[in-house]
């Protein structure tokens, strides 16, 4: 048998230190209590359209989701950080599911629009943000542990994988479910799935690894005294808010572009072979050597996102279109996994829910907000406007990579074990 090449085999090495610390049954609970989350983000334009008959409506309902989830992402990380992920996830992963039904039950209804963007609002405003709580989980287990460096970042590089991949299999479970049904059907799987496997992810034992806050302050710590965020979280979360817009501008143009082609209907096939080129980088990021700090991984992949970003602005071809963004996609991973990273690396320990929750909103309100508007302006200048809007986005995002400096370990209470 044909032994595997070194950097393969230490990458399989410390993939399995990850699952000895959390287990089997954690990152399974808790990427599919995510897939929900998906589903309904990609699904809304979708499901509103169908009933409504208009692509305006979706597109307005569906950003009134993502804002909903933006505006109280931070809301569910503090609480998690004060009293604990088990209970928030609990409360949020049973009325998310409530949300999720009450939505498609105003869908299928056909309400006013206004009545439609305040449910929409509701089920984002609930989503339980497993994933980002899922990352302060795993880093928790493995500061406890001892886990060096490489550790944490493979536990980052699954988190990001397990995205990658619930973003592809949402809109494929709503294209199954509009193809033989309704798209209805994913929503109601939807609802049960975050309301079971939400409640598992919030039951798991690992759920008392994260310290909270409120233990360390005492019954009469002020409820401002919490560890002040340092500048250089405000930076990765500004470089993230960029990311997002560099990937909302990019599926705005994807989606016109496949119109303008007459392939329409291939437009979510094209967002997943980008998105299964960066689950695969996204695995392999662990194999990187930890001399390669974070902060110039973040330069590089972000000047990497820029370059392979200009292409799409004069791409007129469904061949090249899928060349391009699968090439494009190998470079949204390093850049989510090493925002993330930053982000755990800079925050204080007492925050390091809130401080991911607070990230992974930033990258999602980018996105959510640009798709709406580059979708507007795809429709006046044509992709190539949407495709450019992303590429400016990803210039600026390197240069805030310029200013992001890793902190002093001892000034770095979340990378010091609990």
């Amino acid at each position: 048998m044909t032994a595997l090449p070194a950097p393969t085999e230490r990458t399989l090495d410390t993939y399995r230190q990850v699952l000895a610390v959390t287990g089997p049954v954690l990152p399974v609970v808790s990427f599919l209590g995510r897939l929900p989350v998906a589903v309904i983000q990609f699904g809304s334009v979708l499901l509103v359209t169908r009933t409504s008959g208009s692509l305006a409506t979706g597109g307005t309902v569906a950003c009134a989701l993502a804002l909903g989830q933006v505006a109280l992402g931070p809301f569910v990380g503090r609480r998690a950080d004060r009293h604990g992920q088990r209970p928030v996830v609990l409360v949020c992963s049973l009325l998310n599911a409530l949300a999720i039904a009450a939505y498609t039950l105003g869908a299928l209804r056909d309400l006013p629009t206004p009545a439609l963007v305040a449910l929409g609002v509701l089920a984002g405003a609930t989503v339980p943000g497993i994933g980002p709580l899922a990352r302060a989980r795993g880093v928790a287990l493995v500061r406890r542990r001892g886990g060096g460096e490489r550790v944490v970042d493979a536990v980052l590089s699954l988190e990001s994988t397990m995205d990658e991949l619930s973003f592809v299999l949402g809109p494929a479970c709503i294209g199954i479910a509009s193809v033989v049904a309704h798209p209805a059907y994913a929503f109601g799987a939807a609802a049960l799935l975050v309301a079971v496997c939400g409640t598992g992810f919030a039951l798991h034992p690992s759920a008392a690894a994260v310290p909270r806050a409120a233990a360390d302050g005492g019954p009469h710590r002020p409820r401002d005294a919490r560890p002040r965020m340092p500048r250089q979280v405000h930076l990765v979360r500004l470089g993230l808010v960029l990311l997002g817009v560099l990937l909302g501008g990019c599926g705005a143009g994807i989606t016109a572009l496949t119109q303008r082609l007459g392939h329409e209907d291939q437009a979510g096939l094209v967002y997943a072979a980008m998105g299964v080129m960066s689950a695969v980088v996204g695995l392999s990021m662990a194999a990187v050597p930890e001399r390669f700090a974070l902060p110039l991984r973040w330069r590089v992949a972000t000047a990497g996102a820029a370059l392979l970003s200009l292409p799409l602005i004069v791409t007129g071809s469904m061949p090249l279109l899928y060349a391009v963004v699968t090439l494009f996609g190998a470079l949204f991973a390093p850049n989510l996994i090493t925002g993330f990273g930053l982000t755990e690396r800079a925050v204080p320990r007492e925050r390091l829910a809130e401080g991911m929750t607070v990230a992974a909103s930033a990258f999602v309100g980018g996105q959510a907000v640009t798709l709406a508007a580059a979708g507007r302006l795809a429709q006046t200048h044509g992709p190539a406007a949407a495709f450019a809007v992303g590429s400016v986005a990803a210039a600026l995002a390197f240069l805030v990579a310029l200013r992001v400096r890793l902190p002093h370990p001892a000034a770095t209470p979340a990378a010091a074990a609990p």
